[in-house]
């Protein structure tokens, strides 16, 4: 321990003597141009369905943003960025156009749209009849109604949408909307103060705050008042046939929800003190119900900031309050019963109340879990429900079927299985939409429907079966066969004889069709077109091996067209890595080779264009207890690494000496490790990674311990405190604007600073704008080159 200590300390400061070294700036380049073709094809319109399922819209959409859209400005605070240009979060990608197809007819329209209109996904009407988006423009955001049936629209407001916080939602009456605006005579944004009043302080008060590393946080004063002016709204009721739009109550921070009698808001309004600590979701709050006219009702909650929630705990008092389905003007919530901390030994530890207008009784208690909730599903038949419960110490997954008229009757256990069991999951409940709005579970009489993955050890075959709830009894009505992948979308209306499907193959791109349960025939709806048909020839299969101590693993492997069986070829091993707490759910299968393979982004697919095998998503599970797997993380990924370098040898397929490694996020935090305790591989990719894990010292990704329980660990974890063992090339691709939890910018900074020091042959890639993921049209470009760039260098063409 003191060792590792010291190697902290030392690399520490080897860190802020030499930091980043960086040649200066670079132009963007390009990939191969059988790459950029591939990265700019025109992507295929997403589908959504109608609530009733009549109507299918096939919605377009921008590919990528250009780099000077990311340059606009942002203010980054409370965890979010927000455009101030529009007042809106900040957005990258639109819509930019819709086509309406009648499933009766086969007819399609194509919605009149201004030109250069660009949109946000556009949410149904209950009722179908209408689409709602918003349209942004140069200085605003707009809110606009599309009428299914004409294919006209038109604007409901001017470009006066607030869109920080919430946006819109439907009414009951699928006429109204209730839509945040920003607040009448708001001036221009306040300005930071020349000179300060004085240092910016914060106090701890005795009580523990262990929270997540997260970005984008406010710290200052400052901060505080941005953030009162880009969030606060003034909620309106627009009505989409008149235009008439009246303002209700007074202007407020938070979200609001009419419930389904249209008698009453509920609203969850964020209020201060702010915390500097958490994102703006973990700020102090009131929960509370306003009459229609916006005057206050009932205070239900008075919640302060989470920073004082035990970690895997949950708040105090009441969370996920909603109004409850099938009861006009009745909430719903969830309460725990052990002070939200896990560790508590209480018989019960969450319990779902209710309380109906006029709100001015005790809430009633629906049901009590003697485990987390997971969720309360209701049926479309009201008086019953599905009530999940998840057991965090051993990612464990009960569901129940609960007799809402009766509380005093005992729940009847449906499902208990472990949550990362694929292969007995018997699928997700299948929903239709109430007139109300309100998703239930479609139900014919004792009947309800399961669409599930399918998940065995041949991959995913994707099944929709059917559950008698009275005698618990299920019947398969379709599962996909080979050499197609092919799910459930929704039923044909109120059909039950007939299906909407995708459908996809491996050389096929998904479709949707109508699949007739009867007679087995498919009836196509749309032909979207293979936007890359110069790879259909790339060779695909799933591979299955072993691990030493005689786990089952598996990966997709490519290889390129016209590949001759027995030439050996430089390889690149893609993954990310997996806590399992089971052999036996580590070993399964996830995922199907039968399906169609898009080539977009900064895909590590394109490395096939260059001459590669690629094992991509190689799995590389780390099992045992949830509360100490990590302490053979290590060992275990190298143990995964090495098994899947030996069946790709064995096959003839890829040469052991030329075999380079790469992963995004923790996959980048585990390519590093490879590199650090194993010389399996000739050079890796590391990209958007955390590789210091004592500055996420509460804990990341599955982690349940402190750095104060589990030093060693901690220490053993970080690529950082060993990267004086990394003696192979390393690409190191980082974005400057990282907002994800733990991913901070200088994690990449601080790696490559110590593998200079150490004379590590490294490079450091920091894209201009980019977050978590990479963006902008020109950032991944670039990226692509760099990657096929570094590993035709240093894995294809090694000496």
């Amino acid at each position: 321990m003191i060792r590792a200590s010291a190697c902290l300390a030392g690399l520490a400061i080897l860190g802020l003597v030499l930091g980043p070294s960086l040649n200066a700036q670079e132009p963007y380049k390009l990939p191969p141009k059988e790459i950029v073709a591939m990265v700019e094809a025109p992507p295929t319109p997403m589908v959504s369905m109608s609530p009733a399922g009549d109507v299918m819209a096939l919605i377009e959409h921008e590919s990528m943003p250009s780099i000077a859209a990311l340059a606009e400005p942002i203010v980054r605070i409370a965890g979010m960025r927000i455009a101030p240009a529009t007042n809106s979060r900040q957005t990258l990608t639109f819509s930019t156009g819709i086509s309406i197809k009648d499933m009766k007819t086969g007819a399609v329209r194509k919605a009149a749209l201004p030109e250069g209109f660009k949109f946000t996904f556009p949410s149904w009407a209950p009722d179908g009849r209408t689409m709602a988006l918003l349209r942004f423009v140069e200085d605003g955001v707009e809110l606009w109604a599309l009428d299914v049936k004409s294919g006209t629209a038109k604007s409901l407001t001017p470009a006066r949408v607030n869109a920080v916080l919430a946006g819109f939602d439907w009414l009951a009456d699928s006429r109204r909307l209730v839509v945040s605006l920003v607040p009448d005579g708001r001036g221009p944004a306040p300005t930071p103060p020349r000179v300060p009043k004085g240092p910016e302080i914060q106090e701890s008060g005795g009580e523990e705050a262990k929270v997540a590393t997260y970005q984008d946080l406010l710290k200052t004063a400052f901060d505080e008042l941005l953030f009162d002016h880009y969030a606060a709204a003034q909620a309106a009721i627009v009505d989409t046939v008149s235009g008439e739009a009246r303002k209700i109550g007074k202007p407020f921070i938070g979200s609001l929800s009419v419930s389904p009698d249209m008698s009453w808001i509920l609203v969850n309004r964020i209020k201060r003190p702010y915390s500097y600590s958490l994102p703006a979701s973990g700020f102090a709050r009131s929960i509370e119900i306003w009459s229609m006219d916006g005057n206050l009702v009932k205070v239900l909650a008075d919640l302060p900031p989470t920073e004082n929630v035990p970690i895997n705990g949950v708040p105090k008092g009441p969370r996920s309050v909603e109004w409850m389905t099938h009861e006009p003007g009745t909430l719903l919530w969830v309460e725990a019963l052990d002070e939200g901390d896990p560790k508590k030994d209480v018989p019960f530890r969450d319990q779902y109340l209710k309380l109906g207008a006029p709100f001015s009784g005790e809430p009633a208690q629906i049901v009590k879990l003697k485990e987390r909730a997971a969720g309360l599903s209701f049926f479309q038949t009201p008086g019953k429900a599905l009530a999940s419960q998840r057991e965090w110490k051993r990612r464990w997954r009960t569901t129940f079927l609960v007799d809402l008229k009766d509380p005093s009757a005992e729940p009847v256990k449906l499902w208990d299985l472990s949550a990362q069991d694929r292969y007995n999951d018997p699928g997700w409940p299948v929903t239709t939409t109430l007139k109300t709005g309100e998703r239930v579970i479609l139900q014919d009489k004792d009947w309800i429907y399961l669409d599930g993955a399918g998940s065995s050890p041949k991959g995913d075959y994707p099944f929709l079966d059917r559950l008698n709830l009275r005698t618990m009894k299920t019947e398969r009505l379709f599962q996909c066969q080979d050499p197609a992948y092919e799910s459930f979308v929704a039923f044909d209306g109120p059909s039950r004889t007939r299906i909407v499907t995708t459908r996809e193959t491996r050389t096929e791109p998904p479709n949707y069709y109508f699949y007739d349960l009867k007679t087995k025939k498919r009836t196509a709806l749309t032909d979207f077109k293979d936007p890359a048909p110069q790879m259909t020839a790339v060779k695909k299969e799933r591979i299955t091996y072993k691990r030493a101590d005689g786990l089952d693993l598996s990966g997709t492997l490519y290889l390129p067209a016209g590949h001759t069986p027995g030439t050996r070829l430089p390889v690149v091993v893609w993954a990310y890595p997996m806590e399992y707490d089971t052999a036996d759910t580590a070993g399964q299968v996830r995922g199907s080779a039968n399906r169609f393979t898009f080539y977009r982004g900064t895909s590590q697919l394109f490395f096939v264009t260059q001459g590669y095998a690629l094992l991509d998503n190689a799995e590389m599970p780390v099992v045992g207890d949830p509360q100490t797997v990590n302490d053979t993380f290590v060992q275990q990924i190298v143990s995964n690494a090495e098994a899947a370098i030996r069946k790709l040898d064995e096959m003839g397929v890829g040469d052991p000496k030329r075999v380079g490694v790469g992963g995004h996020s923790y996959g980048a935090f585990m390519t590093a490790n490879l590199l650090a305790h194993c010389d399996l591989f000739a050079a890796g990719i590391a990209r958007s990674g955390a590789y210091n894990r004592t500055l996420t010292p509460f804990g990341f990704q599955s982690e349940r311990r402190t750095l104060w329980e589990a030093a060693e660990t901690y220490i053993k974890m970080s690529p950082f405190m060993h990267a004086h063992k990394i003696n192979e090339p390393v690409l190191l691709i980082h974005g400057m604007a990282d907002n994800n939890s733990g991913t901070f910018p200088i994690q990449s900074e601080r790696l490559f600073a110590a593998l200079k020091g150490f004379g590590a042959t490294s490079r450091f890639v920091y894209l201009p704008h980019e977050s978590h993921g990479y963006a902008a049209r020109e950032s991944v470009l670039h990226v692509l080159a760099e990657m096929i760039e570094w590993f035709d260098r240093y894995v294809k063409n090694k000496q």
